[in-house]
């Protein structure tokens, strides 16, 4: 957003200045999130257990300076932690004040579980019309509304490690819980659809997203091979389905990933290895043919690739517009991002000094809005300070 500061010149504002966030979530997908949210602007106050708060504070190590997770604060910055026993009624009280004077509350409690609570979506929708309620389950409200939901079984039950390791290998997942990463994704979109939706109608609306869908989602292709003509995708390691060379080649050092898109950046890449004459051999020549025989094409690639290392062919075959690059480690890729003028890592700062550093929101903003999100907080670390700003104006909202 724009707006116009005391000189007249143009100011950002945060695009969420203003929201506030009652955050009932823990792990990953809620987290990320309502992180994601902070990052807009929004404040999010985090309600935890007491004694032991989200789950993710005792998943360690490793442990950062701070003495916290480093999952935890991989998906926390920029909020306030209140402790608040649901069960407890004066908490219970303070909970449903929190609720009353905020925007948007968000929450990935068992299915039924916060609604036994007293905070089920459609009570706290007729008690406060104006809510945006973001409900995040495993497998949705309703014949999956038993199952516990975490990412990795995800994955397998939705169909992603089947296609994910070696060919000739077991299934594998991903490196990372992409899953919990997509949903949480996922919320913030209906949350900002919901919000706006909010402007016109002024009334807010229940919002649910579930690991299964999202992952489901997020197959793109692959789900479409088997919807639109009834393949049922398999495991190609590093390999794509449909293009080829798409995959990782053995190079005089390391691997080197390469992704040709198209019959010219082919033609392109076997001028750049001295071997022109693939482009025109009718095994190679169009994309579909390389499809076929990518096995035998990998293996005349490499016999090229070998006799360099995978940085130099990386940079002989960007200048001429083929993608690829080395495999790197995580260190060696925020190394690269930083080099590129990506600016990958931020330091956050806490209340008592600490310092987190973090990986920065992917969206840039220009001009960009004033304020940097705050470290991860300490469980409780913000209890007195919102319990005074509910006691204050309990009637008041945003």
């Amino acid at each position: 957003m724009l707006g116009l500061d005391d000189d007249g010149k143009d100011a950002a504002v945060a695009p969420l200045d203003g929201i506030v966030i009652a955050d009932f979530s823990r792990v990953l997908a809620g987290p990320l999130a309502t992180m994601t949210l902070a990052d807009l602007g929004a404040r999010v106050i985090k309600v935890e257990r007491p004694g032991t708060g989200d789950d993710t504070r005792a998943w360690g190590p490793p442990y950062a300076p701070s003495g916290m997770t480093t999952y935890f604060e991989s998906v926390n910055r920029g909020k306030s932690s209140l402790v608040l026993d649901l069960r407890d009624p004066a908490d219970h009280a303070r909970a449903e004040t929190l609720i009353a004077r905020s925007d948007v509350v968000i929450e990935n409690f068992r299915p039924g579980e916060f609604a036994r609570l007293g905070f089920g979506a459609a009570a706290l929708l007729a008690r406060h019309p104006h809510l945006v309620v973001v409900s995040i389950s495993g497998f949705g409200s309703a014949g999956g509304a038993d199952l516990p939901g975490y990412d990795f079984v995800a994955q397998a039950v939705g169909g992603l490690m089947h296609v994910t390791g070696a060919q000739d290998g077991d299934a594998m997942k991903v490196g990372v819980a992409l899953v919990d990463v997509l949903t949480g994704k996922d919320a913030v979109i209906g949350v900002l659809a919901a919000l706006r939706r909010r402007e016109s109608t002024g009334r807010g609306s229940l919002v649910e997203v579930n690991l299964l869908s999202s992952l489901q989602s997020a197959l793109v292709n692959q789900v479409s091979a088997h919807l639109g003509a009834g393949i049922e995708p398999v495991r190609l390691g590093n390999r794509h389905p449909s293009i080829a060379p798409y995959e990782a080649l053995r190079c005089a050092d390391a691997p080197l990933a390469v992704a040709c898109g198209n019959d010219a950046q082919f033609a392109r890449m076997t001028a750049v290895l001295g071997a022109a004459e693939l482009a025109a051999d009718p095994r190679f020549a169009t994309n579909a043919d390389r499809v076929r025989n990518r096995t035998e094409l990998a293996a005349l690639l490499e016999d090229r690739l070998s006799a360099e290392p995978a940085a130099t062919w990386a940079a002989r075959l960007n200048s001429v517009g083929v993608a690829a690059g080395v495999v790197n480690t995580v260190g060696a890729g925020l190394a690269l991002a930083e080099d590129l003028g990506l600016h990958p890592v931020i330091d956050t700062v806490g209340q008592d000094g600490r310092v987190s550093r973090q990986v920065r929101m992917p969206i840039t903003w220009t001009p960009p809005y004033a304020g940097s999100p705050s470290a991860p907080p300490r469980l409780g670390e913000h209890t007195a300070e919102v319990l005074s700003w509910l006691d204050d104006t309990p009637e008041e909202r945003p």
